[in-house]
């Protein structure tokens, strides 16, 4: 199997509505500098949908909303492959968007690191709420 290193059109989550219930319904945890929000759905082709969000509060010029953003995007496709290795394996879907809740400018670096520990807690979560069918 190939790994593609990619975030489409398709992967990234912009319904307003799924969105909406993703924040009303779906369950979410802290992990500093994140807070990330997940809701596992039906599986309808894309397994793995994903956003990305700055704070206006902490960020009020948007060309630092929008770096924090690219790094962000960047550092997640970088490091996907494994949760979504993990979902392919138990046939799930979910929608997940990462929210950046620091009050200075991330390096990249140091970004990546903590989106890598997030998936991992991710991967945890998933392995945890629906174990692989033996």
């Amino acid at each position: 199997m190939t790994t593609t290193n990619s975030l489409g059109k398709k992967e990234r989550l912009k319904s307003r509505k799924r969105l909406d219930q993703l924040f009303q319904e779906g369950k979410s945890f802290v992990l500093t500098p994140f807070r990330i929000y997940y809701q596992f759905r039906e599986s309808s082709g894309i397994t793995l949908q994903a956003g990305f969000g700055v704070s206006k509060r902490n960020f009020k010029k948007s060309v630092h909303r929008n770096r924090i953003k690219r790094l962000l995007r960047e550092t997640y496709r970088t490091r996907k492959q494994p949760l979504l290795e993990e979902l392919t394996n138990g046939q799930q879907a979910i929608d997940l968007f990462l929210l950046y809740t620091g009050r200075d400018l991330p390096e990249f670096g140091a970004l990546g690191e903590k989106m890598q520990r997030a998936l991992e807690r991710l991967q945890q979560i998933i392995h945890e709420n629906h174990p692989p069918a033996a």
